[in-house]
C-alpha cells in the first residue's frame, strides 16, 4: 500500500462499491482513501495495460468494517451485491471482485482456527490466517460442486425446482463433491439422488467460480440410460419438481419458467 499507484477495491458486508456513472464499473480507489482499519488483501497485479489502469499496477482488496462502509460512501445503491452485478462488469472489474469476494468470505468465516478456537491473525498479505495458540497456518479453500446438463435420447433436457426457490424457478441439477469422490462419480450420484435418473458419459465442459461463499462450478454433460426414465422422482427434500424440455419449449416456457439470473 506504500505505492500511491495501487488501486483498491471495497468490500463492505459482501458488497463491493461501483463507480458512478456507465457503463457499470467497479470503484477503485487510492491507498489513502482507504480506512486504516479495514482488513487488506493483496490480489496481485496487472500483466497488461487495462483502460486507464497501467501494466504493472497492484490490485488490493480492503474488507471494511461494519462502521466504516457509510463513512466510504454513504451513497447505497453503490454498494452492490457480486451476485447480481457481475455479469455487467468487464473482465478486469468482475475477476477483481469476485476474487475480492471470495477472499473476504473465508476471513469472515474463520477469525478463529477451526482447530483449537483460538484467535487466527491474517498474515502473508491477507493469503493466511495464523492460529495464535499454535502458529499453523490456515490457508483458503473452495468447495467444488458440479452442476449437469442432463439430456435423454430426445434431446430433452431435465430441470429441477429447489424446495427454496418460488415454484416457478428451475435449474440444471447440481450439488457438492463429497470427499473421496470424483467430478464424474458426484455428477453421478447428484443427479440419481435428487431425480431418480441414471446418467452415464458425463463430460466437462466448463467451470465458473461461485464465491457465495466459496464454491468452484464444474459443468458437465451427461446421458441417461433411458431405462431408468420410469423412475423419475424428485427427491422431495432438495428438489421438489422435475420437468424436462426441448430447446423450443423451454423458449416458449420463458414468461412462466423462471431460469437462473445471468451471473449463473
Amino acid at each position: 500500500m506504500a505505492d500511491d499507484a495501487t488501486k483498491v477495491v471495497l468490500i463492505w458486508r459482501g458488497e463491493a462499491l461501483l463507480a458512478e456513472g456507465t457503463p457499470a464499473r467497479m470503484e477503485l480507489v487510492a491507498p489513502g482513501d482507504v480506512p486504516s482499519d479495514s482488513l487488506l488483501i493483496y490480489l496481485g497485479f496487472t500483466v497488461d495495460s487495462v483502460r486507464t489502469i497501467p501494466q504493472g499496477t497492484h490490485i488490493v482488496a480492503a474488507v471494511l468494517t461494519d462502521e466504516s462502509g457509510p463513512d466510504v460512501c454513504s451513497d447505497m445503491a453503490r454498494w452492490v451485491s457480486a451476485r447480481t452485478m457481475a455479469h455487467a462488469l468487464d473482465d478486469l472489474d468482475s475477476g477483481i471482485v469476485i476474487e475480492a469476494l471470495a477472499m473476504a468470505n473465508w476471513h469472515a468465516a474463520h477469525a478463529f482456527s477451526p482447530l483449537t478456537g483460538s484467535p487466527a491473525r491474517a498474515e502473508q498479505a491477507g493469503w493466511t490466517r495464523v492460529d495464535q495458540s499454535t502458529g499453523k497456518d490456515l490457508f483458503p479453500r473452495t468447495d467444488a460442486a458440479v452442476i449437469a446438463l442432463v439430456t435423454d435420447d430426445k434431446d430433452r433436457i431435465v430441470l429441477g425446482s429447489n424446495a427454496l426457490w418460488e415454484s416457478r424457478r428451475y435449474s440444471l441439477l447440481a450439488g457438492f463433491v463429497e470427499p473421496g469422490e470424483s467430478l464424474e462419480a458426484a455428477v453421478v450420484r447428484e443427479v440419481f439422488e435428487e431425480s431418480g435418473l441414471v446418467v452415464t458419459n458425463p463430460v466437462y465442459m466448463g467451470s465458473q467460480p461461485w464465491p457465495f461463499p466459496a464454491s468452484l462450478m464444474v459443468g458437465f454433460r451427461a446421458e441417461i440410460e433411458q431405462e431408468s426414465l420410469a423412475g423419475i422422482r424428485p427427491d422431495g427434500t432438495e428438489i421438489v419438481d422435475l420437468r424436462w424440455f426441448t430447446r423450443e419449449e423451454l423458449l416458449a416456457s420463458l414468461g412462466d419458467v423462471l431460469l437462473p439470473g445471468r451471473p449463473s
